[in-house]
């Protein structure tokens, strides 16, 4: 079992009619690591939503048809999803399309609220109707109803962040306004940048930004509304500074892509400086530094640099296994079609395995058999994170400590059922080097 993130957002915002919709396809694609359930894009043509939703990756959804079938659009906004809160349905997928007597609105959502049972009862009791099980819709019917009373959209976002709790980045469009927020600890990524036609694009990672040929101007900051319109860009504050930034350290550690830069600080380098962590608090004699793809080599180079035991690719993973393959029911079958050992450069070798995670320790103890099977004297095991010990309500699918290995068991013993010769984790001390404090 591996620990799987929410969603990736992105929108854009042009002075004039561009293929906004072609544009979302590529910032899509480069955020199609965040969410590989389904995916979604809404276009604004002169007030008229044009929207495509479906399950699926990001090519399965859009053929070169259906996005030829978007007219051009000064606004877009699009979604990715790997659903934490509400079952893998199309009813789920998002984008979400709200019409209302002020108008109409899309929105996008990453993240969970932490108060969304409460404030979906709420609303059921004043007459609302769900169609989804997701957060997003609930955070849509509360904007919806603020703005009944509120002079503007912004106003409505606002005074529904009084009632928000938990973790959400999120994208809204109405048809004059291109609006991104996030919650007021920035649990979850979202920067914005500038073509170099003047086009504005808001996206969860900063990589989606380089997709489509944007230049990262700033993330913005926890609390913060921003506001793209005709007027130009205009930030709300007014819930900045309200509490701790607490940006989710797995952003670091596993769900961004290593060529993002959030808060400042490149993933790839956090990732070097794990490894390098690691090398230091968890030494092990070894012929060989090698990491679990993808998340896992950035570290096992720092390990490898720090250590000065040679790195190598001793892991091969198949990169043709979709959404649509047919996965046999042994999570060790799973495991052995996901990944292969090379015999060449393992075989008689002591090997420090680096990994992301361990979350229920059977991925792991499956790529230990994997080594061992193709030759492997010694395997040592090194995670770059700290023991996983509590549940995330915060926009990750681990929802109880019985799924957690290390809330049953010590890391001696979790080294003995997952087979490896030793065991070392990140110190939890150690978290705040990886953002760079």
């Amino acid at each position: 079992m591996s620990i799987h993130e929410e969603c990736g957002v992105f929108g854009v915002m042009a002075s004039e009619p561009v293929d906004a919709a072609n544009i979302c396809y590529y910032g899509l694609y480069a955020l199609q690591h965040r969410g590989q359930e389904s995916c979604g894009i809404v276009v604004c043509d002169d007030g008229l939503f044009t929207s495509h939703i479906d399950q699926g990756l990001v090519n399965e959804v859009f053929s070169k048809d259906t996005l030829a079938s978007f007219p051009d659009g000064t606004m877009a906004v699009a979604h990715t999803r790997y659903g934490t809160t509400g079952k893998n349905t199309r009813s789920n997928c998002q984008p979400i399309v709200v019409n209302h007597q002020k108008g109409r609105m899309a929105i996008a959502h990453n993240g969970n609220l932490s108060n969304a049972a409460e404030l979906r009862s709420t609303l059921e009791l004043t007459g609302a109707i769900f169609h989804t099980s997701s957060d997003t819709e609930t955070i849509a019917y509360i904007v919806t109803k603020e703005r009944l009373t509120a002079p503007s959209i912004e106003e409505a976002l606002s005074r529904a962040m009084d009632t928000l709790e938990g973790a959400y980045s999120l994208i809204l469009m109405s048809p004059q306004k291109l609006i991104c927020a996030r919650d007021p600890h920035g649990f979850r990524p979202l920067c914005y940048g500038v073509t170099e036609d003047g086009v504005y694009v808001v996206a969860s990672e900063s990589c989606a930004l380089h997709a489509v040929g944007a230049k990262l101007v700033r993330d913005i900051e926890p609390g913060e509304i921003l506001i793209f319109s005709k007027n130009g860009v205009i930030s709300r504050r007014e819930h900045c500074e309200k509490a701790e930034k607490k940006l989710c350290i797995f952003e670091y550690i596993y769900f961004a892509r290593p060529d993002s830069v959030i808060e400042g600080r490149s993933v790839h380098a956090a990732r070097i400086k794990a490894g390098e962590i690691l090398a230091k608090t968890h030494p092990v004699s070894a012929d060989l530094v090698i990491g679990v793809p993808d998340s896992g080599l950035d570290a096992a180079l720092g390990y490898s640099q720090s250590s000065g035991i040679p790195y190598e690719i001793g892991l091969i993973k198949n990169k043709y296994i979709g959404r649509t393959f047919i996965a046999p029911d042994s999570r060790k079958d799973q495991v052995n079609i996901k990944l292969a050992a090379v015999e060449e450069v393992v075989a008689g070798k002591r090997i420090v395995l680096i990994d992301d995670s361990i979350v229920r320790g059977t991925t792991s103890r499956h790529i230990i058999s994997l080594l061992r099977n193709a030759g492997a004297w010694e395997v040592h095991m090194r995670i770059s994170a700290p023991p996983f010990l509590h549940p995330c309500y915060y926009g990750t699918d681990i929802d109880s400590e019985e799924h957690l290995i290390a809330c049953q068991h010590s890391i001696p013993e979790i080294a003995e059922m997952i087979g490896a010769d030793s065991l070392g984790f990140l110190p939890v001390g150690s978290l705040g080097e990886l953002a760079g404090k």
